[in-house]
């Protein structure tokens, strides 16, 4: 009989190890919530921000709204953005409130919410090194993206590149460009 209920302890510690994984982060992962988190935590630090649980998940949702591309995925699957179907902010901002270190936080989320750490980072365009005419019209659309920007009218690949010459200044001062 204690053989039998041995293999039962056992076994009932099998399943809920499987069912509750240890979810310690591994290097690289969750990049952009760790990133944007930190981003987040430092612009209210170096504001002198009331960091009650209320006022950070206000300013969580004030951030939110001007995040584009990953980081606006990630406040949706926290529910920071309006068109969001869940609500996790709270597991963000009250221990933000507490001054919890971000990739605390992250790792508890990604107990909650997988998708959270599986977000990536596109690899940045080198716009220094780059030579324009060889990149695909996608990656040129996207710069022109993660500038927030637009190219109304723009048909040809030559088009793009014309675009993107013009906004380097206003996006990318410390690069000359003449190339077109």
């Amino acid at each position: 009989m204690g053989g039998m209920l041995l293999a039962l302890v056992v076994a009932a510690a099998v399943v809920a190890t499987a069912i509750h994984p240890a979810v310690a982060l591994k290097e690289g992962e969750c990049d952009v919530c760790i990133t944007f988190l930190e981003k987040f935590y430092n612009s209210l630090k170096e504001r002198n921000a009331d960091f009650t649980v209320d006022n950070v998940e206000k300013e969580l949702i004030k951030t939110c709204s001007d995040a584009k591309g990953k980081e606006n995925r990630l406040c949706y699957y926290l529910g920071a953005t309006s068109d969001a179907a869940t609500k996790i902010t709270n597991e963000v901002s009250k221990p933000l409130s507490f001054h919890v270190p971000v990739a605390k936080i992250c790792e508890k989320l990604k107990k909650q919410d997988s998708q959270i750490c599986e977000l990536k980072y596109e690899k940045q365009i080198d716009l220094g090194t780059v030579d324009l005419k060889k990149l695909k019209v996608k990656d040129l659309k996207r710069i022109l993206d993660d500038w927030g920007e637009g190219c109304k009218g723009c048909a040809e690949k030559s088009d793009f590149i014309r675009k993107i010459n013009e906004l380097m200044p206003k996006y990318a001062p410390n690069i000359a460009r003449n190339d077109l």
